[in-house]
C-alpha cells in the first residue's frame, strides 16, 4: 500500500471513530420513566408527590432520624415548596416534579408522570402527606430504577410520623383540605412541637378531644398505603 493509501485509511478509520462517539448534547445518555403513585387508603388524600430522580447520596428521609424541614412541611402542613426548592438547587438531582400539582390524590386514585434521569442518576425517591393526620407521610428514599427499556418495578409504601408534631387528631390542628367542617390551619403550631423522629405511624386512634376530630372508621387505614410502580420507557 502506498503511503497516500495508507494516510487516508488512517484518516477515515479516525472519522468513523469520532462519529460513534457521542459529544455534546449526546455525551449525557438520558433515561425516560412512567411513574404512577397510587392512594390504597380509603379515607386519607394524599398531597401531590414532590417526586424526583437523583443520585445515590441524596437522603430525603430516614426512619429513626429527625425530619428534614422541608419534609416537615409536607408532613405537617402539605407545603411541598421547601422541600422542592432543596431539590432544586441540588445538582446530584436530574427531575423533580410536584405530580399532579394542585390536585390531591384522592382515596383510591392515583397519579401518573414522567420524569427523566441523566448524568448517572439511577435513584428515585418521593414524600406525600397523609393530609387527614397530625404529622403524617408516606414516601420512597433511595430505590434503584429499573435498568432497561420496558423493565418495570412495583414497591408499596407505608405511613410514617415525622415526629414533629402532637398527634392531637383535633380537625382545628389538621390542615384545611381534610374536612369542610373547620378552617383547620396549614401552619406549624409551635405548642404541638415535638423533638421525635420518623417511625411507622401508628394510624388513627380515635382519641381526638377537640369539637371535632379525625375519626377510625372515616380517616383510618392499614399499611401499606400506596403503590409505586415505575417503567422504563426510553
Amino acid at each position: 500500500m502506498s503511503k497516500r493509501r495508507a494516510a487516508l485509511a488512517v484518516l477515515a478509520a479516525t472519522v468513523m471513530a469520532l462519529l460513534l462517539v457521542p459529544t455534546g448534547a449526546g455525551a449525557a445518555q438520558s433515561s425516560t420513566y412512567s411513574i404512577t403513585v397510587r392512594n390504597l387508603t380509603p379515607g386519607q388524600p394524599m398531597t401531590p408527590p414532590a417526586a424526583a430522580i437523583h443520585k445515590q447520596s441524596i437522603e430525603l428521609f430516614d426512619v429513626g432520624s429527625a425530619a428534614s424541614f422541608g419534609v416537615q412541611q409536607i408532613a405537617e402542613n402539605g407545603n411541598l415548596d421547601p422541600l422542592l426548592g432543596v431539590l432544586d438547587g441540588n445538582r446530584r438531582v436530574a427531575d423533580f416534579v410536584a405530580a399532579g400539582a394542585p390536585d390531591p390524590i384522592l382515596p383510591m386514585g392515583q397519579v401518573t408522570f414522567e420524569l427523566t434521569s441523566t448524568g448517572g442518576a439511577k435513584w428515585f425517591s418521593f414524600v406525600s402527606m397523609l393530609v387527614c393526620t397530625n404529622d403524617g407521610f408516606t414516601g420512597l428514599d433511595t430505590v434503584r430504577l429499573p435498568k432497561k427499556v420496558g423493565d418495570r418495578g412495583v414497591w408499596y409504601t407505608d405511613a410514617y410520623d415525622a415526629g414533629t408534631e402532637a398527634n392531637t387528631e383535633n380537625l382545628a390542628d389538621i390542615v384545611p383540605p381534610c374536612s369542610n367542617f373547620v378552617t383547620g390551619t396549614g401552619m406549624s403550631n409551635p405548642n404541638l412541637a415535638t423533638n421525635g423522629v420518623i417511625v411507622h405511624h401508628p394510624g388513627i386512634q380515635g382519641t381526638g378531644t377537640g369539637e371535632l376530630n379525625l375519626t377510625v372508621a372515616d380517616h383510618g387505614w392499614d399499611d401499606p398505603v400506596a403503590m409505586i410502580e415505575i417503567t422504563r420507557t426510553s
